[in-house]
C-alpha cells in the first residue's frame, strides 16, 4: 500500500516537470520535423558532385545529428520538386521550406535581389565574406525578411564564361555574339558591348549552346562543370584569381516555415547554416581551379583575366548596370550606395 502511494506521488511530481527535464534536459521534445530543400543543380552525394548539392546534404546530416533526429531535411536536386524559377515565390508563400538558388533570379519580384549578381561590386572572396556583416548585407537581409525569406547560408561564387568558339575576355569580345548573362545587370553590360542577350536558367545553357541558339554563357565555376558545358564550349574564361563578377547563391528558408518551428530548431538551423559557409568557400575556390583543368582536358582552352581587364568591365558596369539598379527604387539606390563601400 505504501509503495503504491509513493509511486503515485512520484508520477504526479514528474507530470509537473517540463518535457525537456524528462528527456535529460534535451530541448527536442516534439515529434520529428522534416524540411524540404529544393535546388536546380545536379544531384550527387555527400562526398562527390556539385558542391551546392553537397552543401544541402551536409546541412541535412548536421540537422539530424545535432537535433538527435528531431529535425530532418530531404534534398530534392535537379529541380525535381519544382521548377527553378518557381522556388523563390514558393519560399515567400511558405509552399516550399528551403532552397539554394541564385538570388538574382528573383529580381522580377524583388528588385533588390539583383545586387546578388551585380558586376563590379564583389570582385573577390574576401569581399564576399565581408558582405554578410556589412551595411549592404544587413540591408539585403532585412529586405528579404520583409518579403518572407530568411538567409541561412551566405555563399558567393566566382563567375566565368564558356564560349563555343571565341574566347571572351575583354568586353569587345562579345560583339555580335548571342550571350547568356545570367542577370539583369550583366545583360545591360553585354548589350552595351554589342552582344545579343538570352535569359535562360543555368540548367538550360547546355541545350541552348548545343543547338547554336547561344554562343556563350556566363555562369559560376561549378555550373560550368556540373552542366558539362565543356562538351559544347571549347573556350573558357575562368574566375580564378581575378574576375569582375560573383554570384550570390544562398541557402534560404521560408520565414513562415521558420516561425512555425520552436526556438531550438530555429537556432540550430542558423547555426548549421553558418557552419556550411566555410565548406562553401573552400569548395568555390577549389572549383575555380578545377574548371580550368576540366576544359583543357576536354580539348579546350582556359584563359584568365588581369586587373586592367576587370577594370574595363567595371567601367561599363558603373554607367549601365549600377545606374539602372539605382534608378529602380530608393531602396535599390540605398543598397547600391552601401555595397559600393566594398569596392
Amino acid at each position: 500500500m505504501t509503495i503504491n502511494i509513493q509511486r503515485r506521488r512520484l508520477i504526479q511530481g514528474m507530470s509537473m516537470l517540463p518535457a525537456a527535464s524528462l528527456l535529460g534536459m534535451s530541448p527536442w521534445a516534439n515529434a520529428a520535423t522534416e524540411l524540404r530543400i529544393s535546388h536546380q543543380f545536379p544531384g550527387g552525394s555527400l562526398t562527390s558532385g556539385d558542391f551546392r548539392d553537397r552543401l544541402c546534404r551536409q546541412f541535412a546530416v548536421e540537422l539530424d545529428k545535432q537535433s538527435h533526429g528531431a529535425l530532418k531535411a530531404v534534398v530534392y536536386a535537379n529541380s525535381s520538386l519544382m521548377k527553378t524559377t518557381a522556388q523563390f515565390d514558393a519560399l515567400r508563400r511558405g509552399a516550399l521550406d528551403m532552397s539554394l538558388v541564385p538570388l538574382d533570379y528573383a529580381g522580377g519580384q524583388v528588385p533588390e535581389t539583383n545586387i546578388g549578381l551585380m558586376p563590379g561590386i564583389i570582385t573577390s572572396y574576401d569581399k564576399g565574406v565581408q558582405f554578410k556583416t556589412s551595411e549592404a548585407g544587413k540591408m539585403l537581409y532585412d529586405v528579404l525578411e520583409s518579403k518572407g525569406i530568411l538567409l541561412v547560408s551566405w555563399v558567393w561564387q566566382a563567375g566565368g564564361v564558356a564560349s563555343r568558339n571565341k574566347a571572351i575576355i575583354e568586353p569587345t569580345d562579345v560583339k555580335g555574339l548571342k550571350v547568356r548573362g545570367g542577370s539583369r545587370g550583366m545583360e545591360l553590360i553585354l548589350r552595351e558591348a554589342g552582344a545579343s542577350v538570352m535569359s535562360v536558367p543555368s540548367n538550360e545553357i547546355y541545350a541552348s549552346m548545343q543547338t547554336g541558339a547561344l554562343d556563350a554563357a556566363m555562369t559560376s565555376s561549378t555550373s560550368l562543370m556540373s552542366f558539362r558545358l565543356e562538351e559544347v564550349a571549347k573556350e573558357l574564361t575562368t574566375g580564378r584569381d581575378k574576375t569582375y563578377w560573383f554570384m550570390f547563391e544562398p541557402l534560404m528558408i521560408s520565414r513562415d516555415v521558420f516561425n512555425r518551428l520552436g526556438k531550438p530548431e530555429q537556432d540550430l538551423i542558423m547555426k548549421v547554416g553558418a557552419q556550411m559557409e566555410t565548406f562553401a568557400l573552400d569548395a568555390c575556390k577549389a572549383d575555380d581551379e578545377k574548371v580550368a583543368q576540366v576544359y583543357v582536358k576536354a580539348g579546350g582552352h582556359a584563359h584568365d583575366m588581369n586587373q586592367a581587364t576587370v577594370a574595363r568591365w567595371q567601367d561599363i558596369a558603373r554607367r549601365t548596370a549600377w545606374k539602372d539598379f539605382a534608378n529602380r527604387s530608393p531602396s535599390c539606390a540605398k543598397l547600391l550606395k552601401a555595397a559600393e563601400k566594398l569596392v
